[in-house]
């Protein structure tokens, strides 16, 4: 399906990433921004196709753009006009993440096929590359480079792509690797959801080292905040956890505020290093500064939401996909 190009606006240019000034708890081509205040008005919209859609991701434009794992298909939210547009996908692909790059390239983990997918936005026209392991490729990020980053879950694997050539890389792991951060320093870090530890990559050697984040964990996802600082939900026991990447070690784990139930899964940090997780057991959004510790409780609107993956874009809204609702919602 072909879809009218966007001119980009001055306001949200200046908010895209320009290579090597990687900034943000995104590593998904968008530098994230601040609200001055956050009044924590929350909207939502019903999603063409609500099947188990997910993973919301930014655009250059300003947009923000979907993955529908169930019906192979992304979608694209235009956030004036407030209406929805789908590209379909190749059968089976059951995309799981995605990014766009500044070229408006979509690119995307097919999770049913073993493939990173690559979707032209202006065109329609989707490539399909298939991975070395042929596995379950899960959330994709991309680092100061250029390059892009994924998880394999079942298939215990981070990989590499080289946009440029098309080229893969991978490098075995165990632990079911989940969520996907680059830090400041270029080291790729990774949830290990089942084996309760946080992993670490050096690109250049290829070494894998371990922090473990305490039995029960079950570290989910994760983000860099702007001072460098690590952010990871455990969605095992309730926990948020500080990670200073460079000393690699935990610097303090947080409770929730839902408990040990609440199930912390996204997570973000804005521009103004405020960190952003949900709770999928109790429809609440949590805000923490880190400079006060203290958390503020943000209650959804709907029942049920299921937020499996948040970010936040360039003006520093909060936008998250309702994987077992069917709608998108921003807050700001």
């Amino acid at each position: 399906m072909n879809i009218r190009n966007i001119a980009l606006c001055s306001g949200i240019v200046a908010g895209v990433l320009s290579l090597g000034v990687l900034a943000g708890g995104s590593n998904y081509g968008i530098v994230p921004g601040a609200l001055p205040q956050i009044a924590g008005k929350v909207k939502e919209w019903p999603v063409p196709t609500p099947n188990f859609a997910r993973d919301p991701a930014p655009g250059p434009d300003g947009n923000i753009y979907i993955t529908v794992m169930n019906a192979d298909k992304i979608a694209r939210f235009d956030v004036k006009t407030e209406k929805f547009n789908e590209w379909e996908l190749p059968k089976g692909a059951h995309p799981h993440g995605l990014l766009v790059d500044g070229e408006g390239i979509v690119w995307y983990t097919g999770n049913g096929n073993g493939t990173i997918g690559r979707l032209d936005s202006k065109t329609g026209k989707v490539i399909e590359l298939k991975t070395p392991s042929g596995d379950d490729p899960h959330t994709i990020v991309m680092d100061d480079k250029g390059v892009l980053w994924f998880s394999v879950q079942t298939g215990n694997r981070i990989g590499r792509l080289d946009r440029e050539n098309r080229k893969f890389k991978e490098y075995p792991t165990s632990g079911r690797p989940y969520g996907i951060a680059i830090d400041k320093q270029g080291y790729v870090w990774f949830c290990r959801i089942g084996s309760d530890q946080l992993g670490r990559l050096d690109p250049a050697s290829g070494k894998i080292t371990d922090i473990s984040t305490g039995s029960g964990s079950a570290p989910r996802r994760m983000a860099v905040a702007p001072d460098g600082m690590l952010w990871v939900t455990a969605y095992g026991n309730g926990k948020l956890i500080k990670v200073d990447p460079r000393e690699q070690k935990i610097l303090k784990q947080y409770d929730m505020p839902a408990g040990m139930t609440g199930g912390p899964y996204a997570v973000t940090v804005d521009g103004a290093g405020r960190v952003w997780a949900n709770e999928i057991s109790t429809d609440t959004v949590v805000l923490l500064d880190p400079k006060t510790e203290k958390f503020r409780v943000i209650k959804l609107p709907s029942k049920g939401v299921g937020i499996r993956k948040a970010i936040v874009d360039v003006k520093g809204r909060f936008w998250y996909m309702g994987s077992h609702n069917g709608r998108l919602g921003v807050i700001e």
